[in-house]
């Protein structure tokens, strides 16, 4: 599937962004206006298709250096399952301003396996919260 990424705030589908996060289990009681703060707030990556429809989103905060947290990793129906979100999340983690930060974390229920495999581990005890740590602090 071809597809582009894009931060372009003014090209997001938001109705569908706010639809797919409150289909989630930590979306689901997000109001609309919580769904647009949240966008005006952070970064936001868009995957779109060839003909230039939006398959699938996700945003991250960032001090460019010590800390990036990202968030509403969503592909869209009937998109799941091609390998999109993979592809979304190792875009935001090939950014620039990504790759300088000591720690990238997120957190997860249910997806340990898939951020696993785009190098996060787990942070402690946590049934949650994830991570890249590139600094060792002794």
């Amino acid at each position: 599937m071809e597809f582009h990424i894009l931060t372009d705030k003014e090209k997001l589908d938001i109705p569908r962004i706010h639809k797919e996060v409150t289909s989630t289990y930590w979306g689901k009681e997000r109001t609309w206006d919580e769904t647009l703060m949240a966008i005006e707030k952070s970064i936001c990556f868009g995957m779109f298709n060839k003909n230039g429809e939006q398959v699938a989103y996700a945003r991250m905060m960032t001090d460019g250096l010590v800390f990036a947290y990202i968030m509403d990793v969503v592909v869209f129906d009937p998109n799941k399952g091609k390998g999109l979100g993979k592809k979304l999340v190792q875009y935001i983690l090939d950014q620039p301003d990504v790759k300088k930060v000591n720690t990238v974390a997120l957190k997860t229920l249910d997806t340990h396996s898939f951020y696993e495999n785009l190098g996060f581990k787990k942070v402690g005890d946590s049934k949650m919260w994830m991570s890249i740590e590139r600094v060792k602090y002794d």
